[in-house]
């Protein structure tokens, strides 16, 4: 039973038998089976022929207009009378509403979808869909699967860096007599250094064992097509690429070198301000209020703001002065790694040295 109705729905597997309206403007939908295979047992497939009753379910759907839809889906329950067959009776089923299922697979992608791709959060989506936080949660689970167990894309250059989750949780160890980790706080995580940083693996801890045993999860071929491993001036990490893939070029990325010259900036500020006045920084001394613009690139800086923290340093003497030559070889510093982008030849990058 096709119809315009039917093809409005969308829904593979039943059609529209006809729409009524609620008195509160709700459109409850009645459905009938159009598939001939939900007439085929699920446990043994032979088609079945023998009609013993019917019923009504009310599958949930995805929100359609203002007010929704309510399905009353009219199915058949039908009679196996295949010899050996465990299964004495069943309810047709359709691959977007399988036997008790409460929602279409559709409505549970979506739920799942929303999440994973369109950065959702679970009671957001909950919300949206009118779904409870588990059903979502579950199908969340259930599309996060799907690209968890896919191939790892291969990647030129790898990055790895460490990110706090949570809190470190504890318990006593009776055997020990000691306190045992068993959650840590900190997490390895594995992008692809080109791709604007796309998570590839997250493992707990930030040990050579944590790092190495998540390289030993991947295939040989993509652990030697990796070129280059950008990290931060970690220990640790360089000497677990060394035993994973020795063959790859370990590399600084950049905004962790940017971030250790603004902390020795910060450092020579406060050394200077200690060993000149004797004390530590004041909010009225002048190297002070400069602290977050000394911190800034020039270019996120007016020439307003820059004329008046480069003559305010300038006039202060040593302090001063000290300052303005460490926030110049900053500047220069970014200058040299932006020329990463621009394909600059070794004179060049001589030059800007």
């Amino acid at each position: 039973m096709l119809n315009d109705t039917t093809l409005l729905l969308d829904l593979d597997g039943v059609s529209v038998a006809r729409v009524e309206r609620l008195a509160a403007g709700r459109l409850r939908v009645h459905l009938v089976t159009a598939d001939e295979t939900a007439r085929a047992c699920p446990a043994c497939g032979v088609f079945a022929t023998r009609v013993k009753g019917s019923t009504v379910t009310r599958p949930s759907d995805l929100p359609y207009g203002e007010s929704g839809l309510e399905f009353h889906w009219h199915k058949r329950r039908w009679s196996c009378r295949e010899a050996g067959c465990p299964r004495r009776s069943f309810t047709e089923q359709i691959p977007q509403i399988p036997a008790g299922a409460g929602l279409t697979a559709r409505l549970r992608g979506a739920a799942g979808r929303r999440i994973r791709d369109a950065g959702s959060t679970v009671i957001q989506a909950a919300r949206d869909l009118y779904l409870s936080w588990p059903t979502v949660m579950e199908a969340f689970r259930t599309q996060a699967r799907d690209v968890a167990e896919a191939p790892l894309p291969q990647v030129a250059v790898l990055g790895i860096d460490e990110t706090r989750r949570g809190r470190p949780r504890w318990e006593w160890d009776a055997d020990t007599g000691k306190w045992r980790l068993t959650r840590d706080r900190w997490h390895t995580c594995f992008v692809d250094a080109l791709d604007h940083g796309r998570l590839l693996g997250q493992v707990e801890g930030r040990t050579v064992a944590d790092v190495l045993a998540w390289l030993a999860t991947t295939d040989l071929d993509w652990s030697r097509g990796i070129g280059y491993v950008a990290i931060d001036m970690s220990a640790t990490y360089r000497a677990a690429i060394r035993i994973g893939p020795p063959h790859a070029t370990v590399v600084v990325d950049h905004f962790h070198v940017v971030q250790l010259a603004n902390k020795m900036l910060s450092m020579v500020r406060r050394r200077n301000t200690a060993e000149t006045r004797g004390r530590h920084g004041r909010a009225s001394d002048p190297e002070w209020k400069a602290r977050r613009r000394l911190l800034l690139g020039r270019e996120d800086l007016t020439d307003d703001q820059f004329a008046t923290m480069w003559n305010t340093l300038l006039g202060e003497g040593k302090i001063g002065q000290t300052l303005l030559t460490a926030s110049i070889a900053k500047e220069n510093l970014r200058t040299l790694l932006a020329l990463a982008r621009t394909g600059a030849d070794r004179d060049q990058v001589g030059h800007a040295r």
